[in-house]
């Protein structure tokens, strides 16, 4: 037996909906022979499935209630759609680059967020997105990634080095709201896939696209999971320009999935205010506490919650009108007798319940309106900026860090990892850092960024900024700098580095013509694909991506008769990309006892070595023969 080439596609959307179908009713998959392999492969018996549903299927009905647009289907399809393209280390532009757990990633975010999917798959627990707002001005992602040489000419300059499209969405395009439907669309339905369960995603909007947004989400994350769309004031001052002054903008935020046992969102810590209605002026040995109504609207409760509760000095007290108890009669008679009941110095108050400061659960409830002097406004968080770049106004728009502070707070705890895919100056990388310094948590983040070029004539471009990427690493390397000069004795362990990753096309040439198609310089296509200038760091990052591994893990190399050996996290996977692979290579890389071993195609010769080695390597592994297939690859 030898080693199986590993799989260099990103997810299968497709296939990831017929696993979930699978997981709920099975009895609607059946087996068919595929025209193009002859292979047996799984589908759905739709005759089935319809059968299962019963009356709650629908199709083909004259009215139905649903959002669509021209284009979301093929938005649905390209979410679904793998790509072949990869991601590039890019270690010259990062900071501590061997111990820093943060990425940073240049490339259009579609095409991104489906790499990502198989080694992040679940793991993110906040995501926050800043997207265009569409306002006419706003560019948007066009899709369709083979840019033939007249697309070139018709969007001259919207195009980067790596066929990207972006474009101005003008008022005047017939397709103005569809567009940015389509875009977002697409993209929201992967970045749910990242999500923990409890994972939590905030989405920044204005008015142009409010509505539409909260439609995209309720489909995708379900109307249910709906958890608040908060009202940011974001800016303080009147604009008597327009028809009413615009103070506001809003940030939605929707869960993967609610649950009856746990908050959507953490309660914010006690604030000065809030703790100066704690006391103890009956010194309860379970320390500071305070009073809260002991009655609720009637609708609420019971009929054992309605009754005549009886103080302990013998005081009758009757319900108010339209309310009863919290708790029914026997409850309250429990928390009266252990003195968690109220009544005041004398005895003779209304009856309410203690709040314990060191309660299990205590905290702020997040409230929907963010008031600028809680979380900052746009202007204050732009001159912020300016100061951290020496008064150069490198972004106009960038968000407050204290905002994306307060979503990090009532989102995540140390340990979580954070993304944002319209990323921009990167103010969400610069919230995390702080708020690590702050709490001494160590939460991770991914900043994904399209390397959309500033405008010529802007302070960016010349200061020397061509691109947002630049300035947003920039950015990052000043404000972890700065928030390490100012807490030094509290910051000392705190990851302010950032590994940089570009996207770019396959790392292997695509071989579609039979071998007779070639002439004899080409045929070592079939012996070594992989482009020349593609590097063992390349191969190894691209294949972590195809086998799930995360990109932030620590890696050592180590040299074996002049070969390099690469393991990633300690063994989690072990790769040797030298030619002629000798058998110490093959102990070496035993002896580090590894989750996966990778290897070039092109490392042997011919079969045989490569069966030797798949032969070695089970039996210094103890790996059954399925196990071996499994674990040992090749590209």
């Amino acid at each position: 037996m030898k080693p199986n080439k590993l799989d260099l596609n990103s997810v299968d959307g497709t296939q990831l909906n017929l696993e979930a179908l699978y997981q709920i009713a099975p009895s609607c998959f059946t087996e068919v022979k595929d025209d193009k392999t002859g292979e047996l492969r799984h589908v759905v018996n739709f005759k089935t499935l319809r059968q299962l549903l019963g009356d709650n299927a629908v199709e083909d009905a004259d009215e139905m209630y649903q959002f669509t647009w021209p284009g979301k289907q093929e938005a649905r399809r390209e979410a679904a759609r793998p790509t072949t393209k990869t991601l590039r280390p890019v270690v010259e532009d990062s900071v501590d680059w061997e111990h820093t757990q943060n990425l940073y990633i240049e490339g259009d975010n579609l095409e991104v967020l489906k790499l990502l999917q198989k080694s992040y798959m679940g793991k993110v627990k906040m995501i926050y997105i800043d997207p265009p707002y569409n306002t006419g001005n706003d560019f948007v992602y066009d899709d369709d990634f083979a840019v033939s040489q007249d697309d070139y000419d018709l969007f001259a300059g919207d195009v980067d080095e790596l066929g990207n499209r972006y474009r101005k969405n003008t008022e005047t395009n017939g397709r103005f709201h569809s567009d940015w439907c389509s875009m977002m669309y697409s993209r929201l339905i992967v970045a749910r896939s990242l999500l923990t369960e409890d994972g939590v995603i905030f989405i920044s909007i204005d008015d142009h696209e409010q509505k539409n947004i909260r439609n995209i989400c309720d489909e995708i994350f379900g109307e249910s999971n709906f958890v608040s769309n908060f009202i940011w004031e974001k800016r303080l001052n009147r604009e008597n320009r327009k028809e009413v002054s615009s103070r506001h903008d809003y940030i939605l935020c929707y869960i993967k999935q609610k649950s009856e046992q746990q908050r959507s969102l953490l309660l914010l810590p006690m604030n000065e205010k809030a703790l100066s209605n704690y006391g103890n002026p009956d010194n309860d040995p379970r320390g500071l506490w305070k009073s809260d109504p002991a009655h609720a609207q009637a609708g609420h409760g019971t009929k054992a919650q309605f009754y005549t509760l009886t103080a302990p000095n013998g005081k009758k007290h009757d319900l108010p009108s339209g309310r009863c108890w919290l708790y029914t009669e026997p409850v309250m008679n429990e928390a009266i007798k252990e003195n968690r009941i109220w009544f005041g110095k004398d005895g003779n108050g209304v009856p309410r319940i203690k709040t314990y400061l060191n309660a299990k659960e205590r905290g702020l409830t997040p409230e929907s309106l963010l008031f600028a002097k809680d979380v900052s406004t746009n202007e204050i968080a732009k001159n912020e900026l300016k100061r951290l770049f020496d008064g150069i106004a490198v972004f106009e728009t960038p968000k407050p860090v204290e905002l994306l502070k307060y979503f990090a707070i009532i989102a995540s705890k140390s340990g979580d990892i954070i993304l944002d895919f319209f990323s921009g100056s990167s103010a969400t990388a610069h919230a995390v850092m702080q708020l690590n310094a702050e709490d001494c948590g160590n939460r991770k983040y991914i900043m994904v960024q399209l390397p959309e070029e500033t405008p010529e004539d802007s302070e960016a471009r010349k200061a020397g900024y061509d691109t947002i990427p630049e300035i947003a690493k920039e950015r990052i390397r000043r404000a972890g700098k700065k928030i390490k000069e100012e807490s030094p004795l509290t910051t000392q362990k705190l990851d302010t580095g950032f590994r940089v990753f570009r996207l770019a096309d396959s790392n292997f040439e695509e071989v579609k013509k039979a071998p007779a198609e070639y002439d004899q310089s080409q045929l070592d296509l079939f012996l070594n694909n992989v482009k020349s200038d593609r590097t063992d760091l390349d191969l190894l990052f691209g294949a972590m991506l195809s086998w799930g591994v995360q990109l932030s893990l620590p890696m050592t190399s180590e040299e074996v008769d002049g070969k390099m050996i690469y393991s990633v996290n300690d063994g989690d996977l072990v790769a040797c990309f030298a030619d002629d692979i000798t058998e110490n290579i093959v102990k070496a890389m035993a002896d580090k006892q590894p989750l996966r071993v990778l290897f070039r195609d092109s490392c042997f010769a011919r079969d045989d070595a490569k069966i030797n080695v798949f032969e070695t390597l089970k039996q210094l592994l103890d790996w059954s023969e399925e196990e071996a297939i499994k674990n040992i690859k090749v590209i």
